[in-house]
């Protein structure tokens, strides 16, 4: 296991990611996909609406055999296979998120559906040509070598197979504040995603590209989200501001994140990759 690895570990593992997950997001690491007329603090409505544009960005038939790569505790996996019947495989790098993922699964009957099991997606172990579809949510930020990650996938999926993946991108340096440059710098390191780091507009459709994925196409559905943002702000601005004034920011990193992500709103973009593994 790499460093970044173990950074991800430690950064889910604290208190702040493990109670604020909970409390919010009911422990799903996901946005919320806003339509009109939702209220910003509808969290879990609009998370199965974010799980039912990824259903349809996959938009394969019953029955076909999908990799959820960092499937946290289930729930995304557990939506397909409940809506769409897809069989899910689902690996995650923490114990606690598998645990918790098996619980789930077997409370909603879904154990001839949903499958998880510890494992990285930078260190794939299953077959070539095992996978109709493979699908990130917001997990790829994470990646060390994303590259390396994205040929896995590209083994691990069948010819004809699709790759969908909702991430974000930001906007190159020069085109940001020297202060918006730093913050950026310091959530990416202490939330550990080093990829996100690297995903200025259009370097993971590039990226995508260069493994030997085709048909590679990006849609920005980024006002769909801000609504959650801005009720994360809401809900993190006076914390932040303590957290500031006695110097912990990097203990709190999703405290900060949500205020100054939101502060910076404008250099970020929430996207939906999609392509095919000819």
């Amino acid at each position: 296991m790499d460093k970044t690895q173990q950074a991800v570990i430690d950064y889910y593992s604290t208190a702040e990611s493990r109670r604020g997950y909970a409390l919010l997001l009911h422990g799903t690491k996901h946005f919320g996909y806003y339509k009109k007329g939702d209220s910003r603090w509808q969290f879990e409505k609009t998370m199965r609406q974010m799980e039912e544009q990824l259903a349809n960005a996959i938009a394969l038939p019953k029955g076909s055999r999908i990799l959820d790569a960092g499937c946290g505790m289930g729930d995304v996996a557990s939506y397909l296979a409940a809506h769409n019947g897809y069989h899910i495989e689902g690996i995650d790098i923490l114990d606690f998120n598998i645990e918790e993922a098996e619980r789930r699964i077997k409370v909603r009957g879904l154990r001839d559906l949903v499958h998880v099991q510890l494992m990285s997606y930078e260190e794939l172990t299953f077959p070539a040509n095992s996978f109709d579809a493979i699908y990130t949510m917001e997990t790829f930020v994470h990646a060390s070598h994303p590259k390396k990650v994205l040929e896995g996938f590209y083994q691990a999926l069948k010819p004809g197979g699709k790759l969908v993946m909702f991430e974000y991108s930001r906007d190159k340096d020069g085109e940001m504040s020297k202060r918006a440059q730093e913050v950026f710098a310091y959530i990416n390191k202490y939330a550990a995603m080093p990829a996100f780091q690297q995903f200025t507009h259009g370097t993971q459709a590039k990226l995508m590209k260069q493994a030997g994925f085709t048909d590679v196409h990006t849609r920005d559905i980024t006002g769909s989200v801000v609504p959650m943002t801005k009720a994360f702000n809401i809900l993190a601005y006076v914390p932040y501001l303590v957290t500031r004034l006695i110097g912990r920011q990097a203990r709190h990193i999703n405290t900060m994140s949500a205020v100054e992500f939101h502060r910076y709103g404008k250099h970020i973009r929430y996207n939906i990759y999609t392509a095919k593994r000819p």
